[in-house]
């Protein structure tokens, strides 16, 4: 009589076995290594030189090019060098880089890891949004359907030209009943608007502006800003001086708002860790930090590097803020929903 026999086949049931010994052998190799400690001091130097720039960047002077501004408007991607620089030491199987990597990936965790994690909550009165329209927008119309799709009570648009704003205010008309034009900003919205005029940032001509809104819960004042643009010169470093004196010109204007519950919607060129927006940084929360998911990139719209694009709050409880879809412009819109209701007069 014929007995089959059944083997086991495959590797199935081995592979946590080869595993195991494959990490001891592993092991056994680099701490039988003399040189793990003395390898890659080079790579643990840069590393201690990346978490103290992150660490200490509101040290960094600003007397030279602005440099200290321009770190801190890239300040989150330095985050990328930490996961290059691990892979470096371990190809150098240097224990000293490795441990040395840890710094750095502690500080950035320190410095952003909140905004990886999803704040986003529920209700909410009041939904806002602001967008940098450009000046050279093939299509404005659109540009503003868009928005206005958004479903926002209250939008702010910046960089408007003079042939573009009728464009802009028939686009706008079906869902918004008010709105005010002042120089190259405007304001539209769904409720009544009252005390508008222009703010004087120093520049010389209108790029910003202040109305109270007067929604069910009551008059909020909403700021609308174009602060000047920047840029990176090979000769000059970071030219930020004007943008940096208009920033202080419009924090000392809302410092002065009698109004307790204050929005500011606008294109700051500048992010929330810069320090020469701290005359308006100082003293209002942003929502995309407060209430936000991720770190809510704006420009250039076609590769988000950073949040230019502001939502600022005083007085008033953010709730959500995101990033609205890719129009023709250059940056991309921003939204953000706040609570109005019992959280000032």
């Amino acid at each position: 009589m014929a007995q089959a026999y059944m083997t086991e086949t495959g590797s199935g049931g081995s592979g946590p076995e080869r595993r195991g010994p494959r990490l001891r052998r592993l092991w056994d190799k680099w701490r039988g290594d003399r040189g793990i400690w003395r390898r890659g001091l080079i790579l643990a130097a840069l590393a201690l030189l990346l978490a103290l720039v992150m660490l200490l960047h509101a040290q960094i002077p600003n007397r030279i090019g602005n440099l200290g501004s321009l770190t801190e408007t890239f300040l989150p991607w330095l985050g990328l060098f930490v996961p290059v620089l691990l892979v470096l030491a371990l190809v150098r199987k240097s224990a000293s880089a490795l441990i040395a990597v840890l710094l750095p990936a502690i500080v950035w965790l320190n410095l952003f890891g909140g905004l990886l994690v999803g704040r986003t909550g529920s209700g909410g009165d009041l939904t806002v949004a602001t967008h940098n329209v450009n000046a050279e927008n093939p299509d404005p119309s659109g540009t503003a359907r868009d928005v206005a799709a958004s479903g926002a009570d209250v939008v702010a648009l910046e960089e408007l030209t003079a042939t573009a704003v009728p464009t802009y205010e028939k686009a706008m008309a079906a869902t918004y009943r008010y709105h005010s034009v002042q120089g190259t900003v405007g304001l539209w919205s769904k409720y009544p608007l009252t005390g508008t005029r222009p703010v004087d940032i120093k520049l010389g001509w209108t790029r910003a502006m202040r109305a109270t809104v007067t929604t069910p819960d009551g008059g909020v004042a909403v700021y609308v800003a174009h602060l000047p643009s920047v840029r990176v010169k090979l000769e000059a470093g970071f030219t930020a001086r004007q943008r940096d004196r208009s920033a202080d010109a419009l924090g000392e204007a809302i410092a002065d708002e009698p109004l307790k519950r204050v929005v500011l919607l606008g294109d700051l060129n500048g992010t929330m860790n810069d320090r020469a927006l701290n005359g308006v940084t100082s003293q209002m929360r942003s929502t995309q930090g407060a209430a936000g998911s991720g770190f809510g990139f704006s420009w250039p719209a076609s590769f988000p590097m950073a949040r230019i694009d502001q939502i600022m709050v005083k007085g008033v409880e953010p709730v959500t803020s995101w990033t609205l879809p890719e129009t023709t412009s250059d940056h991309l819109p921003i939204a953000a929903r706040v609570k109005v209701a019992a959280t000032g007069s």
